[in-house]
């Protein structure tokens, strides 16, 4: 430990590069089918499982391409429109696609090996201390070649560490005198450091020019920007950081993580306004100023008086009381929250100083996280937590436990006012040796009036009560003409319940009515044609996988390179990323979680176009999950007499219909800030499916007959 400790002090640049192209580019040829991670992974401001980790692989996701536009002039001015914020914080670059394999020359490697050439510094050009330090590291090593000729990898002299337009530091016409040089060929083979991007109020990612196929050593990188196994995410650290040496690591003893006066502490500026300021600003709910000391300064700033708030002086005073080194050295846990960029100097100085580093930093790619597991030596924790623990503090008759905190899906997804107790939670069952629910409740969602006794609505329900795991079904009534009278609906042996959908709209279908009395819910749409042992069928699979969507229709996404977006399909392929709610099974918590949990923003827009209710529950519980739905036995006839009742017929044949889902995709994903759905190739059918054996020996014969 105390090795790994050193490690980090000795950081620089030459190690940069070194941890780059020993593992992620030299080796490449060797392992390429190695990847560092699932891309597609649940990120919610938490790191990326393992690759060991217990959950099956799936297959990767594409990554979030978003459209480039062309960046205005780099000496413009520095306030930018919403559109124009979003562009920039989506797409930074032009060769956000590119990967070692489709944007490096490996050939440049082979006569010579790996070889870095440095360009002769322009005269006139400035160059800060840093980006000297950088430079003169290279230099020194091994690695180093003054011909160009002989180079793998080519590093820029001009100065690109601070792309702030605020900045001293900054360099004017960077893209006029990059596009300059003869070696350039569109940053192919080139590497290029960054430690600040960005500038007042918006900060986003954007270097000032086009970097054209180079890679980023970055500093504060989003893991939407990032690119895996191209480029490369490196600590931020200050100017007086020592190139080589440096003080040794504190951890003494044998003891992880050492125990020490302080359990955790932070010391750091407190922003009033703008982006960064939520985090900071919630710490002094959690400063009790014995062993959790959270100080923050608004003294900072030119304008800082003018916007002082009402604790401002308290928190001033305060401050002045601890010395930041005499905390960090005394403390077994340092909180890193972000602050107006991603990345804090207090990473380094954390680790420098053996205390386990708490990120609070959502979507922060952390430093070298293609080869360093971050989970065994940091706390990641998610932005949102501070302000659920304070809410337990608060309502500590439905705060959550230690279980709900430290399991899967964590506390951020279980919410304490659903139930406080964890068997009615789909997660936990296996913890509290509970079995999975042996009932369901059907919900048919009902938008076309019923005049005649012959409707696939009424085949449906006569169908689904015969299964023998059904306990009820509910007819939810979203149809504009008045509620069909009760000799209407055929005799059952369960109960069937008609209710009036809550204002008509899409969402209504996934409230959580007192209605359902059971943990499972099978979701159909009125014209979804099901046979009882499909039902069945179904449902036991459902059992064994309690916290997904198991199904029948399957759809999928993907990336549109030719529009720069998420799309959606429903063509039949190999894989699927999506359940539909027209013929599912799932837990009821769900319909809890998509009234509680997504913003009205999101509903609204499912209500007022009357279509994606079902994508953006999809979306949820795989956010929730981190996992696939489940698609069950292949059923070709639900597309096929989908395609042939009148009811929604030409809702899924209107190309004004499918435009929509495409929209909701992107707009989903945007509010989730990544995509969380999960391509799948997994499809489970009963035992002897399609086996060439007599047909008694089959459970669910009749599913062969459909």
């Amino acid at each position: 430990m105390q090795a790994k400790k050193r490690y980090f002090i000795l950081l620089s640049a030459g190690s940069c590069l070194a941890l780059l192209f020993y593992f992620g580019g030299l080796q490449f040829r060797a392992s390429r089918s190695h990847s560092r991670r699932e891309e597609h992974s649940g990120r919610n401001g938490l790191h990326h499982p393992s690759p060991d980790h217990f959950w099956p692989r799936f297959p990767d996701a594409l990554r979030p391409f978003v459209p480039w536009d062309q960046l205005e002039n780099e000496d413009s001015s520095v306030h930018v429109s919403p559109r124009q914020k979003r562009e920039a914080n989506s797409s930074i670059y032009k060769g956000k696609k590119c990967r070692m394999e489709s944007c490096f020359d490996f050939t440049l490697c082979k006569k010579n090996g790996f070889k870095v050439y440095v360009y002769p510094q322009q005269k006139g050009e400035k160059i800060a201390e840093s980006y000297q330090n950088i430079l003169a590291a290279i230099e020194g090593s091994r690695f180093y070649t003054s011909d160009p000729s002989q180079a793998c990898l080519f590093v820029l002299s001009l100065d690109t560490l601070d792309r702030d337009q605020l900045s001293p530091q900054y360099v004017h016409n960077l893209r006029s005198k990059v596009q300059s040089l003869h070696l350039w060929n569109n940053g192919r083979n080139h590497l290029i450091f960054n430690l600040y991007s960005g500038t007042w109020p918006d900060y986003t990612e954007d270097v000032g020019f086009d970097i054209g196929q180079a890679m980023l050593a970055k500093a504060s990188i989003s893991t939407e920007n990032f690119r895996p196994n191209f480029d490369v995410s490196i600590p931020l650290f200050s100017k007086d950081h020592p190139r080589t040496g440096g003080e040794r690591g504190f951890l003494k003893f044998n003891t992880i993580p050492p125990l020490r006066k302080y359990m955790l502490v932070f010391k750091g500026k407190r922003y009033l306004t703008g982006i960064g300021s939520d985090t900071r600003n919630a710490l002094y709910h959690v400063h009790n100023g014995e062993d959790v000391v959270l100080l923050t300064t608004c003294k900072h700033g030119k304008d800082w008086q003018k916007h002082k708030d009402s604790r401002c002086d308290r928190d001033n005073t305060e401050y002045e009381k601890y010395d930041y080194r005499e905390m960090l050295h005394n403390a077994t846990f340092c909180l890193v929250p972000r602050g107006r960029r991603l990345g804090s100097f207090r990473f380094l100085e954390a680790l420098q100083a053996a205390c386990v580093p708490v990120m609070l930093s959502n979507g922060w790619e952390l430093p070298f996280s293609e080869v360093i597991n971050w989970n065994q030596a940091a706390v990641i924790g998610d932005e949102r937590l501070l302000l659920q623990i304070i809410q337990d503090r608060i309502f500590k008759h439905i705060s959550r436990n230690s279980l709900i905190w430290n399991k899967h899906p964590g506390g951020l997804f279980v919410l304490p006012q659903y139930s406080s107790y964890l068997g009615d939670f789909p997660y936990y069952y296996a913890n509290l040796g509970l079995k999975p629910p042996s009932k369901f409740t059907a919900v048919i969602h009902a938008v076309t009036p019923l005049v005649s006794q012959s409707q696939p609505v009424l085949k449906l329900l006569v169908a689904a009560a015969k299964s023998q795991y059904c306990a009820q079904i509910i007819v939810l009534w979203n149809c504009d003409k008045p509620l069909p009278a009760k000799h209407r609906w055929p005799a059952t042996s369960v109960p069937v319940i008609v209710i009036e959908g809550e204002s008509k709209v899409m969402s209504s279908r996934f409230l959580p009515y007192d209605n359902i009395i059971t943990d499972a819910v099978l979701s159909l749409d009125e014209d979804t044609v099901l046979s009882t042992t499909e039902v069945d069928f179904a449902f036991t699979v459902w059992q064994s996988f309690p916290e997904r969507i198991v199904g029948y229709p399957a759809r999928s996404h993907f990336w549109d390179n030719s529009k720069e977006r998420w799309g959606y399909t429903s063509k039949w392929t190999n894989d699927y990323s999506m359940v539909l709610t027209g013929a599912a099974i799932y837990h009821k918590y769900y319909h809890y979680l998509y009234t509680h949990y997504l913003p009205a923003s999101l509903k609204n827009m499912v209500d007022q176009l009357a279509n994606c209710e079902d994508i953006l529950m999809n979306f949820l519980v795989s956010a929730v999950t981190k996992l696939p739905p489940i698609k069950v036995t292949q059923k070709k006839q639900y597309k096929e007499t989908m395609m042939g009742q009148t009811s929604r017929a030409s809702r899924w044949a209107d190309p004004d219909h499918f435009a929509q889902r495409q929209s909701c995709m992107n707009t989903f994903a945007s509010w989730f800030g990544y995509m969380p759905l999960i391509h799948s190739q997994m499809r489970l059918d009963p035992v002897l499916f399609k086996d060439q054996v007599s047909i008694l020996r089959k459970k669910y014969r009749d599913i062969e007959r459909l």
